[in-house]
């Protein structure tokens, strides 16, 4: 019964589940179909045999050991957290602020006009972003050291100053994405009952107190929720984003080598396949790891607002 049940389900709502059926394809096709290719952490790849004929390497953590022998894994490690939970810190604050802001706004067209601001960054792809950041932060000609000059101060060579990288990363990175991240606490907003702040108003609450007793309270599942769903992808870093800005530029490895580049560089330079799917493995796991801390640490305080 119950089968026919979830058939006739299926059947009703037909046009809504074919919908889901694109999205399902990329889930399938990108995210679980290339999880068979885990295997190659544990074997000596070469491309005649493929993945399933090349022969098990002896001892099995070989590709392991080799991976974090030279130090620059633990590194990019490092750089992966350090810089994704402050993109993290970051982004929730100037969201989560601009959304409230936004939702303070009353002439429309004013409201549109900040809408489109925000939202804009987020169609420019990282490409555009590293040229621009290129033209900005060059030595000879960037704009930055040009201002420099007019004030009399001296040319900076950016390109060689690996901390000051981090707060550019920082900027560049809560620039781009604030418009997209701030859409589910506006939606939050939007769904708060009406009748808190009529009746706030009628004790007299100022605007400020009202969003600090009614809307930043009811947007906490929300906060955490989005959270939990961050540090999920805590030790995948943006790849176009770190690829675009920072490139092959040596000078900045040591904070802005993350684990994607990382692979990446070995897997273009060296071809050591083997090694490669054992830093994506590891990746994968720390990530799985840091997902169900979060999510029991949430569940422990907030059950509301945890994942499962």
């Amino acid at each position: 019964m119950k089968g026919k049940g979830f058939f006739k389900e299926l059947y009703k709502n037909r046009a809504l589940y074919s919908m889901f059926l694109p999205a399902a394809a990329v889930l399938i096709l990108f995210n679980y179909l290339p999880m068979f290719g885990m295997v190659t952490a544990f074997k000596d790849f070469n491309f005649a045999d493929g993945i399933f004929g090349s022969p098990w390497i002896s001892p099995l953590t070989k590709n392991f050991e080799y991976l974090f022998s030279s130090g620059s894994a633990t590194r990019a490690t490092w750089n992966t957290i350090m810089l994704n939970l402050l993109f993290i810190v970051f982004g929730l604050v100037f969201e989560l602020g601009f959304a409230l802001m936004f939702n303070e706004l009353r002439m429309k067209k004013f409201k549109s006009a900040v809408q489109f601001g925000i939202f804009l960054p987020y169609f420019i792809s990282w490409i555009v972003v590293g040229l621009f950041s290129y033209n900005l932060f060059n030595y000879e000609h960037g704009s930055l050291n040009t201002l420099l000059k007019v004030f009399g101060m001296e040319a900076m060579n950016w390109y060689e100053n690996p901390k000051m990288w981090i707060v550019i990363l920082v900027v560049f990175r809560v620039w781009k994405m604030t418009g997209y991240g701030m859409i589910m606490y506006i939606a939050a907003l939007g769904g708060i009952d009406t009748t808190y702040y009529e009746a706030a108003k009628i004790d007299g609450a100022s605007r400020w107190q009202q969003i600090k007793s009614i809307s930043l309270p009811l947007l906490a599942p929300t906060a955490i929720t989005l959270l939990l769903l961050n540090c999920g992808k805590i030790m995948n870093a943006d790849f176009g984003m770190f690829y675009s800005m920072i490139g092959n530029n040596a000078q900045l490895y040591s904070t802005t080598d993350v684990l994607d580049t990382f692979i990446y560089r070995n897997l273009r330079l060296n071809g050591d396949v083997g090694m490669s799917s054992a830093a994506g493995l590891y990746q994968s796991v720390l990530s799985t790891a840091i997902l169900l801390f979060m999510n029991r640490l949430a569940r422990k305080h907030n059950p509301d607002g945890a994942l499962f």
